[in-house]
């Protein structure tokens, strides 16, 4: 797992006889966990509360934990929960920040109309490139609608944009959530819920990390290629949101996305419905098989 995420673009922040924990070039001091088991799974995640204040909030909540210490890289507090399919989601605060990691700035580039580049070429690589951070992930539901009112009750998320069964826009099987920090502009998306249509196949869709320029993302493409990875969809853009997408598996056969070039939003942002079906949901690439959100 830890070579495959290097391949990837992460970044060890430490390792013990039991768990990996793997950073970006942020602050965040990790941004994804491997833990050994007898058995492969998704274990859970976790939101940064803005305040020591909110973070006691949620754990007056029904169903959290106390505030108890929190383990791994950063340390701080954390309080624990379950959403209504039992998917452990921590509130953590209080990590303290890593050293951000050196990386190059955004390419400019030179569009039909705007040139940004005199004088010099670029060079990009064929490498593993660096991840800046967790985008946003997704989960499979038993009950869409009232894990999309947890998520609001317990976060404060609203609501970006609502995937529809397609041909009936009244008919809500998916929402994307942002955070809600008013006027000032936010990733289009922070989380993904969708309804699945398997009661037994609940948990966690994808994890998705952000890359600074498309030429990083096309350069880890290739890279992850030549070292045998599994590509699942890759490269296009996505209907909702905008992204630029790159989907992987990992040795496990969870799936794990590089994105860049998303939308960002603020409380001006009015949803859109998108009744289409998930093979419907690319503007331009590789089509996602149609039961992708199954």
């Amino acid at each position: 797992m830890e070579a495959f995420l290097r391949d990837f673009g992460l970044v060890t922040a430490e390792k013990t006889a039991d768990t990996l924990y793997m950073r970006g070039a942020g602050t965040v001091p990790y941004l994804h966990a491997t833990r050994r088991s007898s058995r492969n799974g998704f274990v859970g995640a976790a939101l940064d509360m803005a305040s020591r204040a909110e973070l006691d909030a949620v754990a007056r909540l029904p169903g959290s934990s106390a505030v108890e210490p929190n383990p791994g890289p950063g340390g701080g507090w954390r309080v624990r929960m379950s959403t209504p399919n039992g998917v452990p989601i921590d509130a953590v605060w209080g990590r303290q920040p890593a050293q951000p990691i050196a990386m190059r700035e955004p390419n400019p580039y030179n569009w039909g109309t705007v040139k940004n580049r005199l004088n010099y070429s670029l060079r990009p690589k064929r490498a593993p490139g660096l991840v800046m951070r967790l985008g946003h992930f997704g989960l499979r539901v038993t009950d869409h609608d009232l894990t999309r009112a947890w998520f609001h009750d317990r976060f404060g998320l609203v609501d970006s944009d609502y995937l529809c069964v397609p041909g009936d826009e009244e008919r809500v099987i998916g929402t994307f959530l942002r955070f809600d920090c008013g006027a000032t502009a936010v990733d289009h998306h922070s989380m993904l819920i969708t309804q699945s249509v398997n009661p037994n196949d609940t948990g966690v869709h994808h994890c998705s990390f952000e890359m600074q320029d498309i030429d990083e993302l096309f350069g880890a493409h290739d890279h992850l290629l030549a070292q045998g990875h599994k590509l699942e969809c890759g490269v296009g853009r996505h209907l909702v949101g905008s992204q630029i997408f790159d989907y992987w598996r990992d040795p496990f056969d969870n799936r794990i996305e590089h994105y860049t070039d998303g939308d960002v939003a603020n409380n001006q942002y009015q949803p859109v419905r998108y009744a289409v079906a998930a093979d419907d949901t690319t503007q331009w690439g590789m089509d996602p098989p149609r039961e992708f959100f199954d």
